[in-house]
């Protein structure tokens, strides 16, 4: 038999630390390639309209989205219930469109400007007014190639 007593006082290992780093850069790699960030915090009620021919953007570097709607609950004690626009995170007006195409193409390189794509994100109950109003600024601010955002149609 064998001695079993305190006699055998021996001290547990360290474990090995090494491949620690590797474990913890192979777990925050993963999270960056899986995580999204969320660009634009909507400030207006979207709710697509349905479509039956759909077509999928290309490049989506490429595109700048404008949002037509309603503003949401937390804001209509400032805004009230009417459409409204939003560029990027804020509020806007018809007349600052064409401000807001330029700072994006600025922002774009110089050989992607002229495939710039503007996704018009528009309520399905928005009036066709608002839409041809912004429409009407975006042939100002020269920028033609519009795309509409919806959703397939339930059969």
């Amino acid at each position: 038999m064998g001695k079993f007593g305190s006699s055998m006082n021996k001290e547990v290992p360290q474990p090995n630390m090494a491949s620690l780093s590797d474990l913890v850069f192979s777990f925050l790699f993963f999270i960056m390639m899986v995580t999204t960030m969320r660009e634009v915090t909507l400030k207006v009620q979207f709710r697509a309209p349905q479509a039956n021919e759909l077509q999928k953007l290309e490049k989506k570097s490429l595109v700048t989205f404008i949002y037509i709607g309603e503003p949401m609950p937390e804001y209509r004690a400032k805004m009230g219930t009417a459409t409204r626009i939003q560029l990027n995170d804020q509020f806007a007006e018809i007349s600052e469109i064409q401000d807001y195409i330029a700072q994006e193409k600025s922002a774009m390189k110089e050989e992607d400007a002229p495939f710039m794509t503007v996704s018009i994100k528009a309520d399905y109950e928005t009036k066709m007014g608002v839409i041809t109003d912004v429409k009407q600024a975006l042939r100002e601010a020269y920028a033609l190639k519009i795309s509409y955002s919806s959703r397939a149609k339930a059969n």
